[in-house]
């Protein structure tokens, strides 16, 4: 639940994209406790609504203050119901912006990681002027790949995030 209708950030045919609130802390806690979030992302500690809100306030949010983009709550547009994530993140190990998403199990495999995607680089090129803009996923994450891929992004070489961190798969725009 939200408190009342953000104002969408990106809309395409069948999403919204627009800012995390507060409120989003339940939504948060089912998508970052997902077994695939866990498994390709990393576990970020997320269990309880106060674990969902500092993740809130001190990534997405604080993004958006910093950086003037970040994460975004990906939204049915006729059902108003979240159904994952989609945006940008400025990392300090990356030379430039990286394109992050993730979906909730029911809602994958039906091209709105696509759909949301593809808005979002186009939002980072029109409205951010952001010309290069990177994805990073792990090597097993065929899914996120494949989506990667049908974006037009290539591969572009290997980077670990943290010294001891897993290599990554390192994806840019053309």
């Amino acid at each position: 639940m939200t408190s009342g209708p953000a104002t969408p950030v990106i809309t395409t045919e069948r999403l919204t994209l627009d800012r995390f609130t507060l409120d989003d802390a339940a939504f948060i806690i089912e998508l970052l406790t997902d077994p695939d979030w866990l498994r390709y992302i990393g576990d970020r500690g997320v269990r309880t609504v106060d674990d969902a809100r500092g993740y809130l306030k001190h990534g997405p949010m604080a993004s958006y203050t910093a950086h003037g983009f970040g994460l975004y709550r990906v939204v049915l547009r006729d059902a108003g119901v979240p159904i994952g994530m989609c945006g940008l993140l400025r990392r300090e190990s990356l030379p430039d912006v990286d394109l992050g998403f993730a979906f909730l199990p029911a809602h994958r495999a039906r091209g709105f990681a696509v759909e949301a995607a593809s808005a979002t680089l186009a939002y980072a090129r029109e409205s951010l002027g952001l010309n290069r803009i990177l994805a990073i996923v792990s090597p097993g994450n065929a899914g996120s790949i494949r989506v990667l891929q049908k974006l037009g992004m290539t591969p572009d070489g290997i980077v670990r995030l943290q010294t001891d961190g897993e290599e990554l798969c390192v994806f840019a725009t053309v």
